[in-house]
């Protein structure tokens, strides 16, 4: 008989596969981080693209249903590939008569509803997870609420107490919401409209936050069939603008001065809209012009100036540079023509729960005094919150323990340029983590929308995989 230990009989060991990737939220983000490691890992590592809500690649804006929603940002801008610019505006096009209502041309350009670019984006997950490469995609239908750093690798635990081990993540989970202050039990998510037919027209709504959140908040209100009235209040009383047709407008050369002082900064910016209105343009061309060159100028401002900044003109900042669809915002503008929404500026003091309604106490702007407002729900619109402020389990344990910490100003973390974040010593080196997105405002400021973060994800992705070998 042949000698069964010969070494030429022996079957040589399988190679050990490498641990994967994990990305931790799949909303835009999380997606596009996800395609985009796909891509530039090597073919035998795999990612993990873990989410806690029921539906992944839609995220808290594209999960809507409602068709009067339509994104903020024109279709030809809101493809997910940098190299593929038409890819949205040409899957549009291939809808059916049944999708029209969704699909709004305007003179400023097409705009689509959100709940169509959910769709889109569950449609390049589902190419990925039966892709030709294998299923190199997993999806993990859990909440992730710690990661810990043992043995050279990284552990991550959800909700359930299940463990996924892997060689990185990327911290992909947008926006992080605000605390909820004072509070209430007539609070509720804008976003979760089940309770909204429950209301009636004898008290108002009031919705905290006057930006595009806000927006969206009364197209559902009153898609859900309340009549009655809205008040909408933040602390200057400043609402979105909406996008109009907009002759491009040449990028401004701005001198060392204007960039490094934020007052020359805007004070350019106001004589090039002057300029541009003597010409007969539209100011909206003198901030698009902006676009590429904003976290460049960003990055330039002293921290002191960009401080002044986040105190002073932000608000303004975002109101003209974050635009609304136009369609919405005709809504908006006959809403308040009509009186059935009011914006007002100033701040909520204090909040009593009645039996059937909320008690609200607000000063207005520039007042000492005080009025009480009888409301029957309080919608949270107010956007970004702050990242040492934030509720989210898995960040509050990373922060706790230094493996990520706050950065510039607090409102999102520390990142390094290869999209890395930045730890407080006490972990010590070990498996990377990273970060794309909202939770990267501070660090850069435009990267919240959606052209901006398709380029940080291909960027990130290349520093992934040139981080694991």
């Amino acid at each position: 008989m042949p000698d069964e230990t010969d070494p030429a009989r022996v079957s040589p060991r399988p190679k050990p596969q490498p641990l994967p990737v994990a990305v931790i939220g799949a909303g835009f983000s999380g997606t596009m981080a996800a395609i985009q490691l796909l891509a530039r890992l090597a073919p035998d590592r795999s990612v993990l693209l873990c989410e806690r809500a029921e539906r992944f690649g839609r995220g808290r804006a594209y999960a809507t249903g409602n068709p009067d929603h339509l994104l903020n940002v024109r279709a030809a801008n809101m493809s997910a590939y940098p190299d593929r610019p038409g890819h949205f505006s040409d899957w549009l096009a291939g809808l059916g008569p049944e999708d029209e209502s969704g699909i709004r041309a305007t003179p400023a350009g097409t705009f689509a509803a959100r709940g169509l670019y959910g769709r889109y984006l569950a449609e390049l997950l589902t190419e990925a997870v039966t892709g030709r490469d294998g299923p190199r995609l997993h999806l993990v239908n859990e909440a992730i609420t710690d990661i810990r750093r043992e043995d050279g690798r990284l552990v991550l635990r959800s909700e359930g107490g299940r463990t996924h081990a892997a060689a990185g993540a990327v911290l992909a989970m947008g926006n992080l919401v605000a605390p909820a202050e004072p509070a209430s039990r007539y609070r509720f998510d804008p976003w979760n409209s089940d309770a909204f037919g429950r209301l009636h027209a004898h008290l108002p709504v009031m919705i905290v936050g006057t930006g595009l959140t806000m927006v969206d908040a009364v197209v559902t209100l009153r898609r859900h069939g309340f009549a009655g009235p809205i008040v909408a209040l933040s602390r200057r009383g400043l609402r979105p603008t909406a996008h109009a047709a907009a002759a491009p407008w040449p990028q401004p050369a701005l001198s060392p001065a204007e960039t490094a002082s934020l007052p020359a900064l805007s004070a350019r910016i106001r004589r090039e809209i002057a300029a541009a209105r003597a010409s007969g343009a539209d100011w909206r061309g003198v901030i698009d012009a902006l676009r590429p060159i904003t976290d460049t100028l960003w990055l330039g401002l002293p921290e002191a100036e960009r401080g002044r900044f986040l105190r002073h003109l932000r608000p303004f900042w975002d109101v003209h540079r974050h635009r609304a669809a136009p369609p919405v915002g005709e809504t908006v503008d006959a809403e308040i023509a009509a009186g059935s929404l009011v914006v007002r500026a100033g701040r909520i003091t204090d909040i009593a729960d009645g039996p059937d309604h909320a008690r609200v106490t607000v000063r207005p702007r520039g007042s000492q005094g005080r009025e009480t407002l009888n409301v029957q729900c309080i919608l949270d619109a107010r956007g970004i919150g702050r990242v040492a402020e934030t509720r989210d389990p898995l960040l509050a344990r990373l922060i706790g323990r230094g493996l990520v910490r706050p950065g510039p100003f607090g409102i999102g973390l520390d990142a390094a340029p290869d999209f890395s974040v930045l730890a407080e010593p006490p972990e010590g080196p070990g498996a990377p983590l990273w970060t794309l997105g909202p939770l990267l405002r501070g660090v850069f400021w435009e990267c919240t929308a959606v052209p901006d973060i398709r380029n940080q994800a291909v960027e990130l992705a290349r520093s992934v995989a040139a981080a694991l070998p």
